[in-house]
Parts: C-alpha cells; sequence; structure tokens
C-alpha cells in the first residue's frame, strides 16, 4: 500500500512520516520510505546523525536512467526523451517488485536505523530561478507508477508542504493519504484545500491531529475536520529528545496507539489497480496536452497501451 504524508509547513509531516516508517520497520514490514519533501529532513527524522551523510544517490540525479529501465521493451516509449514523468507503463515495461533486485531500489535505498530510504533531492545551485521542485518528483512518479507493491508492503512518502502536491498528478499514486493537522485555523484551511481537490478525484484523505495538548485542542479538530479525523497525536518528549539528539526512550502509549490506527486504517483500504491505472492514463493525457507533446514534438497519447492492466498479473507475466 502507498502512504503519503501531507500537511502545512510545520505541522510535523516529516515527523509523523519518520514515526509511522519506524513503526511498520519494527514490525517487520516490507517497506520503503521516500523523501519527497523540498526540506529532505526525513533521514534526519529517522535518526541520521547530523555528522552523517545520506550517500545513496537521489532519485533526481539519475532520472535518464531511471526511464531507460523503466521503459524496457515497450515500443510505445522509443527513448527517454520520449519519456515523461506521467508516461504510464504497457507491455514491454519494467514493473518494480518492492525492494527488489533491480537498477532502482539497489543504488537509490539506505537504510537509516533500520527503514529503507531513498531521497529525491534538494536544490542545487543550478536550479535556483530556473527549475521547480516538481521536475525533483517526477523520478518518483515514474517510481510509483511502475510499482507493483503487494499485501503487507509498504511505501512511505513525505510529501510537500501545502496543496503544492496537486500541482502534479503525483497525489493519486496513494492508496491513503494522511493530512497532518494542528489545531490552528491555518492548519485546518490546508485540510480544505486539499479536502476539495481530492475529493473531485476520488481519492481518500484522513487527518492525524498534532501537537494536540488537550480537550480544547480537540474539540477544534473535531469541529472543523468533522469525521476525516482519524486520530491524533499528542505533545511528545520522546520527538522532542529524539530532535536533540537525547536519550529518548519510547514513545508514548497514546502516540503509539494512534499509529497503530494508522496502520490499520491503511491495511483496511482496498487495492484498487483499475482505477489507479485510469488516473495515471487520464493524467498522462491532461500532461500531453497541456506541455508535454510540444516539449517532445510527440503525441504522447500514443503512449497510452490500451490492453495493458497494471498490478500484480502483469508483474507475473513478465517473469
Amino acid at each position: 500500500m502507498r502512504v503519503a504524508f501531507v500537511g502545512k509547513g510545520g505541522s510535523g509531516k516529516t515527523t509523523l512520516s519518520a514515526l509511522f516508517t519506524r513503526h511498520l520497520a519494527r514490525s517487520g514490514a516490507p517497506l520503503v520510505a521516500i523523501d519527497g519533501d523540498i526540506n529532505q529532513h526525513l533521514a534526519y527524522a529517522l535518526g541520521l546523525g547530523e555528522d552523517e551523510l545520506f550517500t545513496a544517490p537521489p532519485l533526481s540525479a539519475r532520472t535518464g536512467e531511471i526511464k531507460d529501465y523503466l521503459r524496457g521493451t515497450n515500443p510505445r516509449i522509443p527513448s527517454r526523451d520520449a519519456m515523461v514523468k506521467t508516461t504510464p507503463p504497457g507491455r514491454g515495461s519494467r514493473l518494480l517488485r518492492l525492494m527488489g533486485d533491480d537498477e532502482i531500489h539497489t543504488p537509490h535505498v539506505q537504510e537509516v536505523d533500520g527503514v529503507p530510504l531513498m531521497v529525491t533531492g534538494a536544490f542545487g545551485e543550478s536550479d535556483l530561478g530556473v527549475a521547480c521542485y516538481h521536475s525533483k518528483l517526477g523520478a518518483v512518479e515514474l517510481y510509483l507508477n511502475h510499482l507493483v507493491d503487494g499485501p503487507g508492503e509498504y511505501v512511505v512518502v513525505d510529501m510537500t508542504a501545502g496543496a503544492d502536491a496537486f500541482a502534479s498528478g503525483l497525489f493519486t499514486r496513494f492508496d491513503m493519504t494522511f493530512l497532518v493537522a494542528e489545531p490552528t485555523r491555518k492548519s485546518v484551511s490546508v485540510y480544505r484545500q486539499y479536502r476539495d481537490h481530492a475529493a473531485e478525484f476520488g481519492i481518500p484523505v484522513a487527518v492525524v491531529g498534532n501537537k494536540v495538548t488537550g480537550e480544547d485542542d480537540l474539540d477544534f479538530l473535531r469541529v472543523h475536520v468533522g469525521e476525516d479525523l482519524i486520530a491524533h497525536c499528542e505533545q511528545s518528549s520522546y520527538v522532542r529528545a529524539l530532535e536533540q539528539c537525547r536519550d529518548h526512550g519510547e514513545l508514548e502509549p497514546h502516540n503509539t496507539r494512534t499509529l497503530d490506527r494508522l496502520r490499520a486504517a491503511v491495511d483496511a483500504r482496498p487495492k484498487d489497480w483499475a482505477a489507479f491505472q485510469q488516473h495515471a492514463v487520464d493524467f498522462h493525457l491532461r500532461n500531453a496536452a497541456a506541455w508535454a507533446n510540444a516539449a517532445t514534438g510527440l503525441d504522447l497519447a500514443a503512449q497510452v497501451d490500451p490492453d495493458f492492466e497494471h498490478g500484480p498479473e502483469a508483474l507475473a507475466a513478465l517473469v
């Protein structure tokens, strides 16, 4: 299952992403975490020391090689230059197993405190003033488009802040989206934006209250979020100690139960490969018409393979 953590900047979505992935990892669940936030802090939230380096190459640094690998022998994609971030898989494309021994996972994954992590990559000097962060997230979108994740497997992505995720089709690549909301008007306004945009495409959004200090905070979230509030986290001395690189002990029982609730909500979601592929096709056609046809000089609608059915059967057919 694919899980996204979103929310207002500073709401704690990176912290919740880290707590959730560590919770999954300690249970023995197969998973990979992806840092898709412009600030690239997930490795440190997972426990990477300030004097340590994340040495695996970022996905965005090898987008061309990723395209070459994923297009495989698909005749509808003659070259990497003809492949854009929304290009959906078809017959001949390479599909991925979670943490498989392949040219995507092997070079890009580095384990941090027991969590396999891939990063999108930060802005470089050459990007400033001339590129948006969505150009880097294209590699993540390609990865998710070609991944066939099985039952009990998890991909957890720490996304960009605010409603910025809607600038691409990446928000449709998840089975569950957790919006982290503080008990503040600003945080709730981001929730409303995200909720309304997601509803247009049938994307489920559940709210995780964060930094809740008492019943007043909880009542505020209940009033403004309603039934979308699935669980909440209380102020955590464990998290503060972890962020200050002090001995942090164990996560508080209430917050641990919240992580259990989040996992249960993810596990309860049905996997709908047909809807997943249809969203991929729809957004590819939208992007082709908006910019990609002009950028490549090709009619990228021809990349859609109408006879391709995504999912475990398509993966099994490649073996």
